[in-house]
């Protein structure tokens, strides 16, 4: 006996395509999967960390006076004067606002971490991908130069690498390139280490020797098939390493190896500069700055910590278990192993 299917009826809810496709938007798929104590930690993390980019975007709107400026039409500010109308947090033993600096300070620190990250990102997964895909004394000889650099002191090395490249201190552009590429240089082997270790575990897959049978040539396999399944955890390293991004550029400014107070302002230089007050009891020339560097890390390390508990599955809080978000959660936020367009299907296709 045949059995009918019964058409669902015309006035049956059906998926938004567009709505489901938002939800599955990194972050957004991440909080919604997030319960309790993991979803406040990340919300929080969220909150701060927006904070921060709004107030590097708008900053010369926010700020009330320029990072360098010492006087307005009713004339010089004056030095360490308190908390008043005129200068909501007071002003510096140099005669800066506190209140500009800081907003001022933000826009120095999004620009450091952005071309930071994206350097090292550029040579550590290229590295990793050669490194792991290759294999050979290629391969030996970048994880010993890697481990080197990842053994020595980050804060050390970032520097030797700000002395070499700017001489200690510079102009914005200067200032923020060697503070840039310090940082990098401490960023590269962490990259290379993750990207190569997936690399060789992926090079391996079915996918990939389907790729080789049908003459796939090696720079293809490696940015079509490779590529994008080795870097699924890399927006997890991303907002860590923003975090101390920020802790080197306010260790190098705190030590006088950062930025001239006049090209641009910069947080670990204005605590440095308060070391004085704080035992005269002037406060305001040193707590805002530092209150500042505290919220962005913590904030930035909210998210990495509980991007990084979503993605395991060992420290993940599973929802009810008939909850479908959660059934079709990745261990990682890039999903399984992808082939590629078409998935295994498609390799012989897009090769033709």
């Amino acid at each position: 006996m045949a059995t009918s299917v019964t058409a669902p009826p015309e006035d049956a809810p059906r998926t938004d395509p567009s709505r489901r496709g938002w939800r599955r938007l990194p972050v957004v798929h991440q909080l919604r999967q997030s319960v309790g104590l993991q979803r406040g930690m990340l919300v929080a993390g969220l909150m701060l960390t927006g904070l921060f980019l709004l107030t590097a975007l708008f900053a010369p709107l926010l700020a009330p006076y320029g990072h360098a400026q010492l006087r307005d039409a009713d004339g010089p500010f004056g030095a360490q004067q308190p908390p008043s109308a005129e200068h909501w947090l007071g002003t510096t033993v140099g005669g800066y606002d506190v209140l500009s600096r800081v907003v001022h300070g933000s826009r120095t620190a999004i620009l450091v971490i952005l071309v930071a990250i994206v350097l090292s990102l550029f040579a550590g997964v290229l590295l990793g991908l050669v490194s792991g895909y290759f294999g050979g004394w290629l391969d030996r000889v970048l994880v010993v130069v890697c481990d080197a650099v990842y053994a020595f002191p980050s804060l050390l090395l970032a520097i030797v690498m700000a002395i070499v490249i700017s001489g200690g201190q510079s102009s914005l552009f200067g200032g923020i390139l060697a503070a840039a590429i310090s940082i990098t240089v401490v960023f590269i082997p962490q990259y290379f280490r993750v990207v190569r270790a997936e690399t060789v575990r992926i090079k391996n897959e079915a996918f990939v020797e389907s790729a080789r049978v049908v003459g796939a040539g090696h720079w293809r396999i490696m940015t079509r098939h490779v590529l994008r399944n080795a870097t699924r955890t890399l927006p997890l390293i991303l907002t860590l390493n923003a975090s101390e991004a920020i802790l080197t550029l306010a260790g190098l400014g705190f030590l006088g190896f950062g930025i001239e107070p006049t090209a641009a302002a910069e947080w670990g230089y204005d605590l440095n500069a308060a070391l004085s007050d704080v035992t005269s009891g002037i406060w305001w020339t040193s707590i805002f700055p530092g209150l500042a560097i505290v919220l962005v890390v913590l904030g930035l390390t909210l998210v990495g910590e509980s991007l990084n508990d979503l993605a395991d599955p060992r420290l993940r809080s599973r929802r009810a278990a008939g909850s479908a978000d959660t059934a079709e959660t990745p261990v990682v936020p890039g999903g399984a192993l992808d082939a590629g367009p078409g998935g295994l299907d498609g390799i012989e296709e897009t090769h033709r």
